[in-house]
This record gives structure tokens, C-alpha cells and sequence, in this order.
């Protein structure tokens, strides 16, 4: 068999997403294809493959940032029980089988194209992003009252840059922003500057897996020129394959407000604890509790929110019908105003370059979405919200959103 990955059209579905994943097959006469998965970048994810995941590997047959449809992928690895990759699950990567080496323990020795799946290791979620799969079906793809622009691109050496444009139709205001970025690999560094039509300068500084693997320190600054306001965060993280620790400081002239936060994953349940501390008042301003389960195609999160506002209980489903159909529910209840919210969600994907969104909640606001891929790099997306209960008096809201990407 020859000793080589193929090249990336004939591979590029079938990958999970993975978070400071480690193959537990170290086998050397495996092959393995370790992808890292951006969750920025919205429904169009980033994946790379770095030298040393696959030494053998040409350069140009790497997948460096390639676009590629995520939700596709996901139903392409769905079959195996790859799944979505689940938070705090295993998740596989393809590996090539060079020499009939055996799989790893309680692997899926399933055949795809000459390779078959190795078990990986993810990290729990950052508390934030517990819940995210249900949240994303509700506000991706969904821009009402808003002319949007995005523009993203890459120069040679490496700088990324991403300028965006947002027009209000309700108030007129016109709000812009360029974000340029630069990363230094070999140290682990990256370099942001942002900018924003309010004279917002902003500038951070992160530097990660290098004191430490799955330690990340970052630290931003920002400053108006126009009213002479200054802030500083300072922000820690740390994710292995049991944990997810968050640690961000708030510098403050009155006094430091620190925020930390912690995830423990075990088989698919995950238990998360978010806390504030306010050092001028001495106390604790924010008391957050949550527990989730996961598995490939099914997201369980609730969680209790308690904070000077109030108490707020909330929960969300995630459920991947089939590979084309994703659908949420979401559920919310205020101890102090006895307000209930509650809304159903859906995706679907009528092909590989368009999808539809539909959305509903109890107050009767129907939100309707519509997703097309011009062509490589341009995507347009549509919306529109409709208030049921005045449907004859207007008040409606549509949305409209260009992504340009080079």
C-alpha cells in the first residue's frame, strides 16, 4: 500500500471536529490525519493539517484553512459514529493503515477510501460554549433589520485581514470595523489590532501551548481617542482532555472585576460553574450553574443563571435529524418577572451550497432565513421576521448579508 495520504479532493469529508485532540493510537505504523477545527468562522469552518500530524505528508497536498462545509462533513461522519464530534466525547480522525496495524482500543474499524477512524480525545468546552449547537440554530444565518458586509482575506505573508459593515434600517446608524491579525507558529504568538467607526482602537496579544500544553495567555488593550476611555483584560485558559478553566481580569481604576469559569467532561456529561467578583463592592456578582449531555447527533444543556438581575432558569435541545436537518429547542424562565420564552428552531440543506432557517417562539415572531453560496468565496444570505400577532399592521423585519471571502 503506498505510504501516503491522498490528495485533498479525494479526502476532504469524513473529519470530526477536534479540540487539543491526541490520537490514543500511537502505533507508528498508522498514519493520522489530525484536523483542528475553527469555531469562529460560522457554517464555513477552517481545517489544517499540520507537519506533525502527517510527516509524510507533501506540503501541497495539506488542507491549510481550506473552506469547507461543516454541517456536510458532519452527516458524511455521521454514518461511522463520528457524529458531530460532541463536546467531552471521542471524537475519530481518518487514518491511512499502512501496514495492517491495529486499531485503537474501542476504535470503529470502519473502511472509508483505504482508512478507517482513530479514537481522539477532545476538551470539554469553554462554559460559553455550552449550549452553542442550540444557540447557533437560533441566531446564525439571521440578520434582521440589518445590511451586513463581511469581507475576509489573506495576504502571502501571512496577515489576515477582516473588514465588516453593518447598516441599521431602523435607526440608520452605519457601524464598520477592520480587524488585522498576524501569527508567529513557530512561538505560539498571535498579533490583533481592531479598529471601529466609533474611534475604538483596540489591540491583543495571546501566546498559547508554549509554557504549557493547552495553556493559553492573552491579554488586550483598548482605547477611545475621542473620550479618553482606556480598559485592559487580562485572560487565561486551559483545556485538557478531562477540563476547560477560564480566568479573565477586568482591570479597572475602581478596581479588578474577575470572572472565572470552569467545565468537567466524563463520557459525555459535562458540568460547568461560572462565577464574578466585583473587588470594589466585595461580592459575588454573578453565581451560574450548568449540565449537559452529548453524544454525536444529540446536545442536552440546562443551566441556572443567577445574578443581581435575578434568577433565570434555562435549557436547550440539540437534535441532528439527518444530515441535512438540524433543529433546536430553547426554553427560559425569570424567577423575578415569572416570564416564560420559548422557541423551535431548524436547518436544513437543500444542497451543498444552499440552506433554509425557520424559527418560532412564544410571543409569535417567526423567523425565516434562506443561505446561498454564489460561488467559491461569496455568500449571500436572506431573513426576514414576522410578528404573527400583527401581521396585518407591518412592523415586520428583513435582513440581508454579503460574506465575500479570498
Amino acid at each position: 500500500m503506498e505510504n501516503s495520504l491522498p490528495k485533498i479532493d479525494e479526502h476532504k469529508y469524513g473529519y470530526s471536529k477536534v479540540f487539543n485532540g491526541e490520537v490514543k493510537n500511537e502505533n507508528p505504523k498508522t498514519e493520522v490525519r489530525l484536523l483542528q477545527y475553527d469555531g469562529q468562522s460560522g457554517d464555513k469552518k477552517k481545517v489544517t493539517c499540520s507537519p506533525s500530524c502527517c510527516p509524510s505528508l507533501k506540503d501541497e497536498d495539506r488542507l491549510n484553512g481550506e473552506s469547507i462545509d461543516f454541517p456536510d462533513f458532519l452527516g458524511k461522519t455521521a454514518g461511522l459514529g463520528g457524529g458531530g464530534g460532541a463536546p467531552g466525547f471521542p471524537t475519530r480522525a481518518l487514518t491511512r493503515d499502512v501496514a495492517s496495524a491495529p486499531q485503537a482500543e474501542g476504535a470503529t474499524s470502519v473502511a472509508l477510501g483505504g482508512f478507517s477512524n482513530a479514537i481522539l480525545i477532545m476538551s470539554p468546552p469553554p462554559y460559553s460554549d455550552l449550549g452553542k449547537r442550540a444557540k447557533d440554530v437560533f441566531g446564525k444565518g439571521y440578520h434582521f433589520g440589518l445590511i451586513k458586509l463581511d469581507c475576509k482575506t489573506k495576504t502571502g505573508s501571512g496577515v489576515e485581514f477582516n473588514t465588516g459593515g453593518v447598516s441599521n434600517q431602523e435607526s440608520g446608524k452605519v457601524f464598520g470595523s477592520l480587524e488585522t491579525k498576524y501569527k508567529v507558529k513557530e512561538y505560539g504568538l498571535t498579533f490583533s489590532e481592531k479598529w471601529n467607526t466609533d474611534n475604538t482602537l483596540a489591540t491583543e496579544v495571546a501566546i498559547q501551548d508554549q509554557l504549557l500544553k493547552g495553556l493559553k495567555l492573552s491579554t488586550d488593550l483598548t482605547f477611545s481617542p475621542q473620550t479618553g476611555s482606556k480598559s485592559a483584560r487580562v485572560k487565561t485558559a486551559f483545556t485538557n482532555e478531562r477540563v476547560a478553566l477560564n480566568c479573565d481580569v477586568d482591570l479597572d481604576s475602581n478596581g479588578p472585576l474577575i470572572q472565572a469559569a470552569a467545565v468537567v467532561g466524563h463520557q459525555g456529561w459535562l458540568a460547568g460553574y461560572q462565577t464574578a467578583f466585583d473587588t470594589q463592592k466585595s461580592k459575588l456578582t454573578k453565581n451560574n450553574f450548568a449540565l449537559g449531555f452529548s453524544t454525536g447527533d444529540f446536545i442536552l444543556h440546562t443551566n441556572v443563571d443567577h445574578s443581581d438581575d435575578g434568577q433565570e432558569f434555562g435549557g436547550s435541545i440539540y437534535q441532528k435529524l439527518s444530515p441535512k436537518l438540524e433543529t433546536g429547542i430553547q426554553l427560559a424562565w425569570s424567577a423575578g418577572s415569572n416570564n416564560t420564552k420559548f422557541g423551535i428552531g431548524a436547518k436544513y440543506d437543500l444542497d451543498q451550497d444552499a440552506a433554509i432557517r425557520a424559527k418560532v417562539n412564544n410571543s409569535s415572531q417567526i423567523g425565516l432565513g434562506y443561505q446561498q453560496r454564489l460561488r467559491e468565496g461569496v455568500t449571500l444570505t436572506l431573513s426576514a421576521l414576522i410578528d404573527g400577532k400583527n401581521f396585518n399592521n407591518g412592523g415586520h423585519k428583513i435582513g440581508l448579508a454579503v460574506e465575500l471571502e479570498a
